[in-house]
């Protein structure tokens, strides 16, 4: 049908995309299993780019959020005690090859995501940004006071100096993770939850 136009001339209808896009639920399941893993790595690897990077507004005292905790939090919120740990560690590691493996990374995110396990959020904590937040917040304290004991132990440095850093670099740590986690929460979240409706399907 033409739409009449005031300038004499008409419109041509509008073509319709012959490109159709198959609903995810009527994916073959291996090529859901594909995207899902592509999706769960591609955060993975956003988080270790992320953590050197300071961009405007996304820094305290030079310190950044510690991007990996939040995802392991938020991979660790609804997930078994054992999967959360494996995670932890395995991304301590990935963050020992980057920085320095003295002392270990997957000591600290290990055990954040074995507490974050033992939470079960689902039962107890009522599911919001605050809640995560919240989460992130404690951990982030917990992480960054078990990486200032691994440098106390090490003794090389001195003990006084260790504990007058990692008191700022803590705090600032804590609250600028626990303000950036919703971010990367909600749609790492939405994925996983989408993703699990499918399979149980």
């Amino acid at each position: 049908m033409k739409i009449p136009s005031f300038n004499g001339r008409s419109k041509p209808p509008e073509r319709r995309s012959k490109v159709r896009r198959l609903p995810l639920a009527r994916w073959h399941p291996g090529l859901r299993q594909l995207l899902d893993l592509g999706v769960t790595i591609g955060s993975v690897l956003l988080c270790l780019f992320l953590l050197p990077t300071r961009l405007p507004g996304m820094e305290l005292l030079g310190i950044g959020p510690n991007w990996l905790l939040i995802w392991v939090v938020a991979w660790s919120v609804k997930r078994s005690v054992w999967v959360g740990t494996l995670a932890g560690i395995v991304l301590g590691l990935l963050q020992d090859a980057m920085t320095s493996p003295n002392p270990s990374h997957a000591i600290t995110l290990g055990l954040v995501g074995l507490l974050t396990g033992l939470l079960q959020k689902q039962r107890f904590i009522q599911e919001d940004f605050i809640s995560i937040a919240l989460i992130v917040f404690g951990m982030a304290i917990l992480a960054e006071t078990v990486f200032g004991l691994q440098l106390t132990l090490a003794g090389d440095r001195q003990t006084e100096y260790i504990w007058a850093y990692y008191q700022r670099v803590t705090l600032a740590s804590a609250i600028l993770s626990s303000l950036w986690a919703p971010v990367l929460y909600y749609p790492l979240n939405t994925w996983w939850q989408k993703m699990k409706m499918l399979e149980s399907q």
